[in-house]
């Protein structure tokens, strides 16, 4: 595919100063609301971006044996699957908690 010349390219946000895992606050909760009352995990707070942060969604979805998606920095996995996915990341190397309830 070409390039459309007359078409502007999307702004490419800056990058950020990278943020090692150990000290990023990562985040796995649960969500139900907008969704028809159909849980999902939410992670959020990964010092990830672009192309690490869908490889890392990849990896949980097929971990979890589930669906989901990589949505403005989060990455939601359907269904209840917090434990799991606390203890992957952990094992990643990531400082991950379970929020809510």
């Amino acid at each position: 595919m070409r390039s459309n010349p007359a078409r502007p390219r999307a702004a490419v946000p800056p990058a950020t100063a990278p943020v090692s895992a150990a000290t990023a606050r990562v985040r796995v909760g649960r969500e139900v609301a907008g969704r028809g009352g159909k849980g999902v995990s939410v992670i959020s707070g990964l010092p990830l971006a672009g192309a690490e942060l869908e490889a890392l969604g990849t990896r949980l979805k097929k971990l979890c044996g589930a669906g989901g998606a990589v949505r403005d920095g989060t990455i939601e996995i359907q269904g209840d699957h917090r434990d799991r996915l606390v203890t992957e990341l952990q094992k990643l190397g990531f400082e991950a908690k379970r929020s809510g309830g």
